[in-house]
Order: C-alpha cells, then sequence, then structure tokens
C-alpha cells in the first residue's frame, strides 16, 4: 500500500478538521457578528454533529452502490457548498443551516476514506495506515486555531469557511488522479425504515439535549425532543435485531472487544467533545484573550498529538492496548480536570506544557481504538462496525458539546445570571472531567491480551 493513498483521503479530512477546530476560536465574534449569544451558537456545533450521525450509517451503502471515489468526491463538493453558506448567513437559523449542510459533506467524507482504507490494507499493516489518515487531520487542528483566530481577529470571521474551497478544490482533484474507483461488494438492499428512525431518533435527542440548556427557547422543547428521540432510538433497536440487514447492525455489539471500544469510547468522547467548545470561550471571555491568542494557545495541543503519530504503533506493539489505553484515557480525564483550576494569572507556559503532553495522550487514544474496534469484527462486518463506530462517535462528541455547554448555562443561572464568570467555566470542566473518567474504569477491566491479534503477522485469527 503506497503512503500517498492514506494522504490523499487525509485532504478530505485535514479540511473538516480544521473547520471545525477554527469554528470554535471565532465562536464568539460569529455571535456578535449575527446578533446572538455564544452559548446558542452551539446549536451550529450541534447541527453539524447531528448531520453527521445522521448520515454515515449509509456512507457505506452509498460507497458500494455508487463507487467509493465517485461518493468520495461528492462529499468534498457539498461540504465546500455547505462552507459558501457558512460565510454568506446572517442570522442563527441560517448558520445553524449552512452547517447542517456541511454535516451532510462531512459525513461521508471521513467515513467513506476509512472504509477505503480498511479495504485496501491488510489488516497487520492498519495501524499504520490509520496514522498516516490521521496525521493530516492532526495538522488542520494545529493550523485551525491560530490561522482562524487570525482571520477572525484582523480580517472577519467569513474567511474561515471561505478558505475551505481551495482546499476542497485540490482534494477534488488529487482523488480523481489516484483514487482506484473500486466497487468491492454488492451492496445490501438499504434499510429505508432504519434510516428514518435511526436518523429521525438522533436529530431529536441531540437537538433536545441542546435546546434544554440554551437560553433561546423554553426548556420543555428540549425535554419532549430528547424523549421522542429516544422512543423512536428503542423502536429502532426493536427493528434493527429483527432485521436481516439493518442499517446499523447492533448484533454486533455481541463481540467483547467491540462492544467495550464503543461504551469506554462513548465517555471518552462525551469528555473530549465539550473541551473544544469550553475552552476557547473560557480564554477569551473570562481571560480576555483575542481569538488569535486564544487560537496560539489550543493549538499545541494537536502539537503533542502530531508526535504521537510517530510511536504510537510502537507503543501498540510493545505493550498491546489495554494499557495504553488505560493511561491515554487517564492522562486525557486529568487534563479536562486540571482546566477547573485555570486562572487568569497561571502561567501560559505551564498550560501549553499541560496541553501538549495530553494532546500526545489523546491522538495515542485515537490512533489505538480506531484499530482496537475492528479486533474482533470479521472482515466481511468491517463496514459496519466503521459505521457504528463513527456515528456513536460522533452523537457522543454531540452530547459532549451539550453537557459542557449545558453545565455551563446551568451554573451561571445558579449564580443568578449576568456575563459568564470564571466559576462557571470550572464547574463545566469538573462535570466533563468526571464524565470522561467512566472510559478509564472501563478500560482497566479488559483482558491483558485484547486486540493482540491486531498486532500479529498478516494472519487474522
Amino acid at each position: 500500500m503506497s503512503r500517498a493513498t492514506p494522504l490523499i483521503l487525509a485532504t478530505a479530512i485535514f479540511m473538516e478538521n480544521m473547520d471545525s477546530t477554527v469554528i470554535a476560536t471565532s465562536l464568539a465574534a460569529i455571535a456578535a457578528d449575527i446578533g446572538t449569544d455564544p452559548i446558542s451558537l452551539k446549536l451550529a456545533l450541534t447541527a453539524y454533529l447531528v448531520a453527521l450521525a445522521i448520515f454515515i450509517p449509509i456512507s457505506s451503502w452509498m460507497a458500494d452502490r455508487f463507487g467509493a471515489r465517485r461518493v468520495f468526491r461528492l462529499a468534498m463538493l457539498v461540504f465546500m457548498i455547505g462552507s459558501i453558506a457558512c460565510a454568506f448567513s446572517g442570522s442563527l437559523a441560517q448558520f445553524v443551516g449552512a452547517r447542517f449542510i456541511q454535516g451532510m459533506g462531512g459525513a461521508m467524507m471521513g467515513p467513506v476514506a476509512r472504509l477505503v482504507l480498511v479495504r485496501m490494507t491488510p489488516r497487520h499493516q492498519l495501524v499504520d495506515a490509520m496514522a498516516w489518515l490521521t496525521i493530516p487531520g492532526l495538522i488542520g487542528p494545529i493550523v485551525g486555531p491560530p490561522f482562524g483566530g487570525f482571520l477572525t481577529t484582523y480580517f472577519s470571521w467569513h474567511w474561515i469557511f471561505i478558505i475551505n474551497i481551495p482546499i476542497g478544490l485540490l482534494g477534488m482533484a488529487l482523488v480523481g488522479i489516484a483514487l482506484p474507483n473500486e466497487t468491492r461488494n454488492k451492496p445490501r438492499n438499504i434499510d429505508g425504515k432504519g434510516f428514518v428512525l435511526a436518523g429521525l431518533a438522533f436529530a431529536l435527542f441531540a437537538f433536545g439535549c441542546s435546546v434544554i440548556s440554551l437560553p433561546a427557547l423554553p426548556p420543555i422543547y428540549g425535554f419532549v425532543a430528547a424523549a421522542l428521540g429516544i422512543g423512536l432510538g428503542y423502536f429502532y433497536t426493536r427493528h434493527a435485531l429483527a432485521t436481516e440487514y439493518p442499517l446499523l447492525d447492533l448484533r454486533l455489539l455481541r463481540l467483547p472487544i467491540f462492544r467495550v471500544s464503543v461504551v469506554a469510547g462513548s465517555f471518552f468522547r462525551l469528555g473530549q467533545g465539550a473541551v473544544p467548545f469550553l475552552f476557547p470561550l473560557m480564554l477569551q471571555l473570562s481571560f480576555g484573550l483575542s481569538p488569535f491568542e486564544s487560537g496560539m494557545v489550543t493549538f499545541v495541543a494537536a502539537v503533542g498529538a502530531l508526535a504521537a503519530k510517530f510511536v504510537a504503533n510502537w507503543i501498540f506493539k510493545s505493550w498491546g492496548f489495554k494499557y495504553p489505553l488505560l493511561i491515554a484515557s487517564l492522562v486525557s480525564t486529568l487534563g479536562i480536570l486540571v482546566m477547573g483550576f485555570y486562572v487568569p494569572s497561571t502561567p501560559i507556559p505551564l498550560i501549553l506544557g499541560i496541553l501538549v503532553f495530553t494532546g500526545f495522550w489523546q491522538s495515542t487514544f485515537w490512533t489505538g481504538s480506531n484499530a482496537f474496534v475492528f479486533a474482533d469484527v470479521e472482515d466481511k462486518d468491517a463496514g459496519q462496525a466503521n459505521v457504528i463506530s463513527q456515528v456513536w462517535g460522533q452523537l457522543m462528541f454531540a452530547m459532549g458539546v451539550a453537557v459542557g455547554g449545558g453545565t455551563l448555562e446551568l451554573a451561571h443561572r445558579l449564580r443568578g445570571g449576568g456575563e459568564l464568570a470564571l466559576a462557571d467555566f470550572h464547574m463545566a470542566f469538573f462535570v466533563v472531567s468526571a464524565i470522561s473518567a467512566v472510559a478509564v474504569v472501563m478500560f482497566l477491566r479488559i483482558p491483558r491480551n485484547a486486540g493482540h491479534q491486531l498486532m500479529s503477522g498478516p494472519h487474522m485469527h
């Protein structure tokens, strides 16, 4: 397998990751410009993640039906259209809608890239290939915050979306040249009923959780939407277990390693998902940094993450999966906890050092868990396993934003309103670090040799 393939696939992931980190840095400026408050803008972050959760499940079906290359290029095009719509948004509703369109494109880009890679790569090279796929994706968060902060501070926030157009066009051209247009599998029949049920369940649940903590709408809307989402989720589960080829094959959760990967990964993502929303806002609103200065602080986590990519393969080969995943989830959880103690007088070099260290272990976690998910999954189920882990992961990130924003809003109200205070942010960090800690406990309980088959030569099992 040539290194070029994962790197070309990664242009899309670069664009997507840069976009999501850039928007976090610029939330306060966008909110001021379109006449809303920063906490309400988390609806825009959630809308994007909900679109991912709805459309990721059909990504592998689309790739089988129309060819991975065609679907991948179409996804980049949709993402670019959404980016243009974001740049021209003048209200919260328009911005949320534009982010949803971007999410539709993003939903096809990441999973189809991973699927192409899983299909083209022998299993024993998978950790290495995943590392190459994620490197450009990691450069996005390094470049994103300072670059986005620079554009927002010195030009205007609109440019952070317009910049996606040249990157997207380059990606479309490279994919056209370098990717084989293979249709590997005869597509299964599409599970239409499952798509409607699951899509509505995800959308209502995530929307509900976001609205409960929104100043803009009465909380009862949120509770009703979330309850409807849970109800539809129940019906979807019954439908999936009774259908031969369901949209998301929940039977895979019988596999012990797959189940632990998904469930422990959920708690990890819930905690991590809140940080890109909370941390830049705290730096700007409570520490008084400009978007550019806050971007210059937050980007160093990605430097640690990039460093990890070059040793991750060695770490898992030497130590197996249990201990690295355990240490990585513990360090990442403590990293969130520490944010609850930062004050404006905390030395910036200390914050930077902690961010680099936690970024290193967080990245190690992603590399390991991306491969670990497939440890006890057979080749024929790899597409399903990929889709379930991706969808659930995105939903948990969306929930992380909702929980982080919700705790922030709740702490703010309990204190009697007014301006957002530093104490509100601290409370939010304590709550999300407690959620993230559940992952640590779960990894403590997995067998020592779990996932060993991913590290031994070309044969599987």
